[in-house]
């Protein structure tokens, strides 16, 4: 019985608060009318057109003078060799000048002309020992014939004998890269026929 009664004189009492808060709620939010004027205002833009000149900073470069270089001096030149040389170190080519036949001379009658002359060797290259020969333990000799031109080159060669055919290639060859001052004959280059040369093929020990 006693709730009821502050119950029902507690609801007055809160209604009351309710309203002086709502009240003051309304004071704290209310808001003057505000009136807007109607007319735009004019905005003026005033746009320099004096450019206002940038200063770059520009970094100053300096070459420095190069001394001149001199060139490298040239490499130094080889002569080369004029004749090969055998490969095979364990073997000797063995060869025989061509002998020429001596102008006979008579006291009665004398016909022999100064500016005469015999072919005469200028490059004479042995031949190469023949490496299958080499290796087969063979040695022996090779007789060779041939002609030699106004022009002082070798011609016409042919074998006339040889120990071994593993010799014939090798000789003949080495008679190609001949040469030889022609016989002269009346003043005039004439061709020598019959020449003849051997080529003794050794191993050395």
């Amino acid at each position: 019985m006693g709730s009821l009664i502050r119950l029902i004189g507690g609801v007055p009492i809160a209604a009351l608060i309710t309203l002086v808060l709502f009240l003051l709620m309304r004071q704290l939010i209310w808001v003057d009318e505000v009136t807007f004027d109607e007319r735009p205002e004019e905005i003026n833009l005033n746009i320099d057109e004096v450019v206002e000149e940038l200063e770059i900073s520009r970094r100053e470069t300096t070459i420095d003078q190069i001394d001149q270089i001199d060139p490298p001096p040239p490499p130094p030149q080889i002569e080369r060799q004029a004749a090969e040389q055998p490969t095979e170190g364990l073997s000797a080519v063995i060869g025989t000048i061509p002998e020429f036949d001596q102008p006979s001379l008579n006291s009665n009658n004398i016909s022999f002309s100064v500016s005469d002359r015999d072919a005469q060797p200028l490059v004479r290259i042995e031949p190469q020992y023949p490496p299958r020969a080499a290796e087969r333990g063979v040695e022996g000799s090779c007789d060779v014939q041939f002609d030699v031109s106004p022009d002082g080159a070798p011609y016409n060669i042919r074998i006339l004998r040889c120990d071994s055919s593993l010799f014939e290639r090798a000789s003949i060859r080495a008679v190609e890269r001949w040469r030889y001052n022609p016989r002269i004959q009346d003043g005039v280059a004439v061709a020598r026929t019959g020449v003849q040369t051997q080529f003794i093929f050794q191993l050395a020990e």
